[in-house]
């Protein structure tokens, strides 16, 4: 089912500003700036970390309140049940990311009781510990709507699912004798409890530095825990995010996911939220078997399917307490990177991605060349229309133009012997041809918030980590489309800073082909997984594949949130209810 009509209760408490009112006399508590300010407070986060569209709505009696307070606005309703029924709408017309709202003398005369509110699609994808959901459909508009129990999907119990099994031990003899203890548990196991075993033995222990995992089914279990090679880790290196651009996409990429992992599944429908109408057709078209409406090589397809699924193949990772040193993105991937990051918020991404799609769709068809050689080689080959749109390896090279003077390049290049693919678009991105459009995403990005990363970035367009002066300037994601992606350079900066395990969140691995060319990975000093398959398969083989990754990070030294993990093969979405038609979310 989706969340996309429901807001989410994140944090609730009771403030006390001042002293308590006499009981002889019980002095209501009014909202004053004074008492804005303990309010924002209240959750200690700091303010510049809350995000762009924050508001708070205030439910009660009110004194001189000014519109704006410490730099969000405020709204004031006359009780607290109208503040959060408003609250509620404003965040998903898009007003409002995160609404607080605060009921002024409640549940006393003298305290306030506080709510943090978000679209709860977005709290599911970001793993946000919900208390509950606003139930809207009952009640007066005074009166304080409901909080009920998030049920988001149900257990799923299918043994021929794959799952993983992970083992460790304090060294090569003690995870001989707990893998012995697994392997009796799955032979002495009904293949229908296979799903409720615990993810990693032994329970309530930490991880021991030697440690072994599978990823299996129930019937092959015993089997592949007994093949498995134990690892003995070190110091586990640092994790990298890897995030393709449009290339990679593929028909049906990255559905064997949805529906079968509540933080993927939230995560791809807050995007597709945000996109509106379009959002439906775009989800429609990815999901419906069969040709689709527009191909999925098209950039209105490509570009919004791309983000959303690197988008929520990124919020999977993260929601298993895996937290990135370095975020790396490839063309449009950089914007995924950057949502990630906190340069911009989740809305105003998708703003930025259909804007993008909006003014490229304007420009006369082209395409993108895939070249076996090096920049230099290439340099006799390229026109004042037909450029470098990115260099991805040192024999690995992107030329991007117009249509007719790129297939004039392609037969040349042909002629002399060099290996030449197509690549799978319809515009000539990274070349002047998109020059025009450049300029009105320009226009349309000055009206965007842009923040300072909160973790490193590093750009293909410059080579290097990302600094303010590039986040904070619309210009600079606008040329995005015209510009050349240095992923090799950028890559390159990122390894020479330490050894990292690159993970690639997107389809089709082109990114991990292209960093398993990189001399620090062949070398084994740095290492490279995908997260999805390299070609379209099944459903089953997506979740394998995830798995699979998740497996290796395990190994490397890294410890998991087991029951996120879990979440692969325990949660389905599939006849999913919730309590009583919450606010009319869909099933």
């Amino acid at each position: 089912m989706s969340l996309t009509s429901s807001s989410a209760v994140v944090r609730r408490l009771v403030v006390s500003p001042g002293h308590a009112p006499s009981p002889a006399e019980p002095q209501r508590l009014v909202a004053t700036p004074a008492a804005l300010s303990a309010v924002l407070r209240a959750f200690g986060r700091p303010l510049d970390r809350l995000p762009v569209r924050t508001a708070v709505y205030i439910g009660g009696p009110a004194r001189e309140l000014p519109s704006v307070h410490e730099g969000f606005t405020i709204r004031t309703e006359r009780s607290p049940g109208r503040a959060l029924r408003r609250a509620a709408r404003e965040l998903h017309d898009g007003t409002t990311d995160l609404a607080i709202v605060a009921g002024f003398a409640e549940p006393d005369p003298g305290t306030i009781t506080v709510h943090a509110v978000r679209r709860a699609a977005e709290a599911v994808a970001d793993s946000e510990r919900i208390i509950g959901l606003l139930d809207l459909t009952t009640g007066g508009p005074d009166d304080l709507p409901p909080v009920r129990p998030l049920s988001h999907g149900h257990r799923e119990t299918g043994p021929d699912r794959h799952r993983l099994l992970l083992w460790s031990g304090r060294d090569e003899r003690d995870e001989a004798r707990v893998r012995g203890e697994l392997l009796s548990v799955l032979d002495g196991s009904h293949s229908e409890a296979f799903p409720a075993l615990p993810t990693a033995v032994p329970c309530g222990t930490p991880p021991g530095p030697v440690r072994g995992a599978a990823v299996t089914v129930s019937a092959l279990a015993a089997a592949s825990v007994h093949k498995a090679q134990p690892v003995r880790t070190g110091r586990p290196r640092q994790i990298a995010l890897l995030f393709p651009g449009q290339g990679s996409q593929h028909t049906g990429m990255a559905t064997g996911l949805y529906r079968r992992d509540p933080v993927f599944t939230a995560a791809v429908d807050a995007v597709f939220a945000h996109m509106g109408e379009e959002g439906r057709r775009v989800r429609e078209d990815w999901l419906t078997p069969g040709p689709p409406r527009i191909p999925v090589d098209d950039v209105r397809r490509a570009q919004p399917l791309l983000f959303a699924v690197d988008y929520a193949l990124g919020r999977l990772v993260l929601s298993w307490g895996v937290r990135p040193a370095a975020l790396l993105g490839h063309s449009a991937g950089e914007l995924v990177a950057a949502t990630l990051a906190g340069v911009v918020s989740l809305g105003d991404a998708v703003s930025m991605v259909m804007s993008r799609v909006r003014e490229a769709v304007r420009i006369p068809e082209g395409g993108m060349l895939a070249v076996a050689a090096s920049e230099e080689r290439l340099s006799p080959y390229l026109t004042g229309e037909v450029v470098v749109a990115a260099v991805n390896a040192a024999q690995q090279v992107m030329l991007a133009g117009p249509a007719a003077p790129l297939a004039e390049v392609r037969e040349r290049l042909r002629a002399d012997g060099l290996t030449v693919v197509d690549v799978p678009a319809s515009s000539p991105f990274h070349s002047p041809a998109m020059a025009p459009a450049a300029e009105q995403v320009e226009a349309d990005y000055r009206r965007i918030p842009l923040r300072e990363p909160v973790l490193p970035l590093y750009s293909g367009y410059t080579g290097t980590l990302m600094g303010a002066q590039e986040a904070l300037d619309p210009r600079f994601w606008a040329r995005q489309i015209t510009d050349t992606v240095r992923f090799k350079d950028a890559l390159e900066e990122l390894l020479a800073i330490e050894d990292v395990l690159l993970i690639e969140a997107g389809p089709r691995q082109t990114l991990t082909a292209f960093a398993r060319r990189h001399r620090a990975v062949r070398l084994g000093a740095s290492a490279a997984a995908p997260l999805l398959p390299a070609r379209p398969g099944t459903g089953e083989a997506d979740r394998q594949s995830v798995l699979t990754a998740a497996a290796r990070i395990w190994t490397e030294g890294h410890d998991l949130d087991m029951r996120a993990v879990s979440g692969l093969w325990t949660w389905s979405a599939d006849r999913a209810r919730t309590s009583a038609a919450l606010a009319g979310v869909p099933g």
